[in-house]
């Protein structure tokens, strides 16, 4: 079984949408390993997203991702990385598939409604960046 990270962002939770995006997370075959209701702090939005550190929306993204609560996930099934890719959606929900995530609960590029890890390093890595190991059941 595949392990893989997510983010119910804060779009989607002060929208309301958090409990139907964890229903299709189930629906969709996933096993929830770890959840819990975060507030990301500007010193922890710009470590996760470090990589993004030069480019010009990386202000506008640690602001956003700290401007509320958010849901971080461990998520586990057979091919989980690609399943949940495919299960969000395109980044920009206007380019995204009917019947993602994104296309139904996105509002535009900045805030997509939910975050997945893109490969097996990255999952790792945002795996223990919000989890120690004790909390993955």
């Amino acid at each position: 079984m595949e392990k893989t990270f997510a983010i119910v962002k804060p779009d989607a939770v002060q929208s309301k949408n958090a409990g139907k995006i964890l229903a299709r997370m189930e629906a969709e075959g996933f096993r929830i390993v770890a959840l819990k209701k975060h507030s990301i702090t500007k010193a922890e939005a710009s470590g996760f997203y470090a990589e993004h550190k030069e480019k010009g929306f990386f202000s506008a993204l640690v602001a956003y991702m700290t401007s509320g609560p958010v849901l971080v996930l461990v998520l586990e099934r057979d091919n989980a990385i690609a399943h949940w890719r495919s299960v969000m959606g395109a980044t920009d929900p206007a380019k995204a598939d009917a019947g993602t995530i994104r296309k139904e609960f996105g509002a535009s590029i900045e805030r997509n409604a939910v975050h997945g890890s893109a490969n097996p390093a990255d999952a790792a890595r945002e795996v223990v960046y919000f989890f120690p190991a004790s909390e993955l059941l």
